[in-house]
C-alpha cells in the first residue's frame, strides 16, 4: 500500500476526495514511520543500558531500594546479573527486529516470529513489567502541576515523586507502545491492507460494521461501568466509617492522617464520573456535543475527543489492575481487591473505545476506503 510517510507517492484518493499530500500531513499521522525508527532507537538505548549494568553499572532500575523509592513492577526487586543480561539481548535483538520491521522485510515463518516478538514485547512492556506509578501521575496531574510551579503543597521535592525507578518504569511503558504501534504498521503493510485505517482488498468482517460495532460496544461499556463499582463503594464506605474490606485499626490510622479519607472519597467520585463520561462512547452526545456544553452544543464531535483520552486512561488501568492482582492481600481485600478490577475495566474501556472508532472513521484518507 502506497504510504507518503514512507516516501511513496500518496495513494489515489477516493472519486472526488483529494489526495493527502506531504504539507497537509501533521507528524502524529505519520506514526507508522517514526514509530519503528524509534523503536530502534528505544532499544538500542535499552540494550545498551542493561549491557552497561551487567558489567556493574550503577543505577540498575530494578533492585531492591528504601520502600519510599521502590515500585510494585513485577521485575522489582531483582538482581542486576539475571536480569540486566536478558535486557541487553533483548534490546538487541528489537534492534534487529525493528529495522526488518522498518524495511518491511520478511514472509512466511520469517514475518510471523517477526509479529511474535513484537507483540510480546509491545504487551509485556506496557501492560506486565509497569505498575500502578502512569495511573497515579495521570489521576493526580492536575496537583503535581501546581506542585511543579508552586512547591505546594509540603516540603517534599519532586524526586520524592519522580524517582528513577518510577521514571525507569514510563521509559519501559512507552517503549511497550512504540512495539505495538511498530508492529501494527508491519502487519498491515505485509499483509497488503492500508497501514493507516487497516482496511484491505477484502470485504471487511461483519463485527466492524457500524451496527454492530455499536451493540458490542455497549456490552463493553457496561463491563467497564460494572467494573468501577468495587472501587467505589470501599472508598465511600471508609470515608463514612465503615471499616469495610479492611480491619478497624486501618480506617483508624487513615482517620488519623489528615486528609486520606478525603482523598480516597475524591478519587471514588472520579471514578464514578469517568464511568458516566464511558457512556459517551456509545451515546448520541459522544457524537454531537449536548446541550450542557453550551460552547460547542450541537456540532460535531471530533472523534479523537473521545479517542484519545479514553485510549489514555484504558491503556493506563490494566497495569495498575495487574500489579493489584500481584499483591493481593485476602486479609485486607478492600485495599488492593477492588483495584484488581481495573485491569478489567482498562480492557473493557479499550474495546468499547475502538468500537467508537469504527462507527465514526468514515473513509480513509489515504487509501479512500471506507
Amino acid at each position: 500500500m502506497a504510504d507518503t510517510a514512507l516516501g511513496e507517492e500518496p495513494a489515489p484518493a477516493a472519486p472526488g476526495k483529494p489526495a493527502d499530500t506531504g504539507p497537509r500531513r501533521r507528524w502524529w499521522r505519520r506514526w507508522p514511520d517514526w514509530s519503528g525508527r524509534l523503536v530502534v532507537l528505544w532499544s538500542l538505548a535499552y540494550g545498551l543500558a542493561g549491557l552497561y549494568w551487567a558489567l556493574g553499572g550503577d543505577g540498575y532500575p530494578f533492585a531492591r531500594t528504601i520502600e519510599d523509592r521502590s515500585s510494585s513492577s513485577i521485575l522489582e526487586p531483582s538482581s542486576a546479573s539475571v536480569v540486566a543480561p536478558v535486557m541487553a539481548a533483548f534490546g538487541a535483538a528489537g534492534v534487529l527486529a525493528g529495522m526488518l520491521m522498518v524495511r518491511g522485510r520478511c514472509a512466511g515463518r520469517a514475518r510471523t516470529a517477526l509479529l511474535a516478538f513484537g507483540w510480546t514485547a509491545g504487551v509485556a512492556l506496557t501492560f506486565l513489567v509497569p505498575d500502578y506509578s502512569l495511573l497515579g501521575l495521570l489521576v493526580f496531574s492536575p496537583a503535581l502541576l501546581v506542585f511543579v510551579f508552586t512547591g505546594v503543597p509540603g516540603p517534599q521535592e519532586l524526586g520524592d515523586i519522580l524517582y528513577w525507578h518510577r521514571i525507569n518504569l514510563i521509559i519501559v511503558f512507552f517503549g511497550g507502545l512504540l512495539w505495538l504501534a511498530t508492529t501494527v504498521a508491519y502487519q498491515r503493510r505485509t499483509g497488503g491492507s492500508c497501514v493507516h485505517c487497516g482496511r484491505g482488498e477484502r470485504a471487511a468482517a461483519g463485527w466492524t460494521d457500524p451496527a454492530a460495532a455499536l451493540r458490542w460496544g455497549r456490552w463493553a461499556v457496561r463491563v467497564a461501568v460494572l467494573s468501577t463499582l468495587p472501587y467505589d463503594i470501599t472508598r465511600i464506605a471508609w470515608y463514612f466509617g465503615w471499616p469495610l474490606g479492611i480491619t478497624r485499626a486501618f480506617l483508624k490510622d487513615m482517620q488519623d492522617t489528615p486528609h486520606m479519607l478525603d482523598m480516597g472519597l475524591a478519587l471514588g467520585v472520579v471514578s464514578t464520573l469517568g464511568s458516566l463520561l464511558m457512556h459517551g462512547l456509545v451515546g448520541h452526545w459522544g457524537e454531537v456535543w449536548p446541550r450542557w456544553v453550551w460552547f460547542k452544543r450541537g456540532r460535531p464531535v471530533h472523534p479523537a475527543t473521545a479517542v484519545v483520552p479514553a485510549s489514555i486512561v484504558a491503556v493506563v488501568l490494566v497495569p495498575a489492575g495487574l500489579m493489584a492482582a500481584r499483591d493481593y492481600d485476602a486479609g485486607m481485600w478492600g485495599t488492593l481487591g477492588p483495584a484488581v478490577f481495573w485491569a478489567v475495566w482498562g480492557a473493557a474501556l479499550g474495546v468499547a473505545t475502538y468500537g467508537y472508532h469504527l462507527r465514526r472513521r468514515g473513509r480513509c484518507r489515504y487509501c479512500g476506503r471506507g
